[in-house]
């Protein structure tokens, strides 16, 4: 699909995957990133503790941001997903570090991943102002 509004940017270490997805389109100056979990630049999944894998999902998110024009400080609303319930209080915790008062807007959804991730989160984000 192209249209004049509508551009996929990627940097060289923007993290791509295998399957069919863009890592960002953006439509304006919104920015629709897609699900990222713990992988590396190739998809690699990258198994570690929750707090890891939460990390690298936020890395692997403020990366594609950057390649977008924005930044985690321009995220307006966060979709997480956490594997396992009993994580959420740790997820709370970390997630307060990335998204401080006033926070974006959240949805939380546990007992929802395969065993081979512990979370994965996408989000909803403006350019930042030029």
């Amino acid at each position: 699909m192209t249209h004049p509004l509508v551009s996929y940017p990627q940097l060289p270490d923007t993290p791509t995957s295998h399957l069919p997805f863009s890592p960002c389109v953006v439509v304006g100056d919104l920015i629709f990133v897609s699900g990222q979990a713990s992988v590396d630049q190739k998809g690699n999944i990258i198994s570690d503790t929750f707090e890891g894998e939460f990390r690298r999902s936020i890395e692997n998110v403020r990366k594609v941001l950057e390649a977008a024009g924005s930044d985690l400080a321009h995220v307006v609303q966060t979709r997480n997903y956490v594997r396992d319930a009993e994580d959420v209080p740790l997820y709370n915790q970390i997630y307060r570090e990335y998204f401080p008062q006033p926070s974006p807007a959240r949805t939380t959804i546990t007992n929802c991943l395969p065993p081979s991730l512990r979370y994965e989160v996408e989000v909803v984000a403006v350019r930042k102002a030029s």
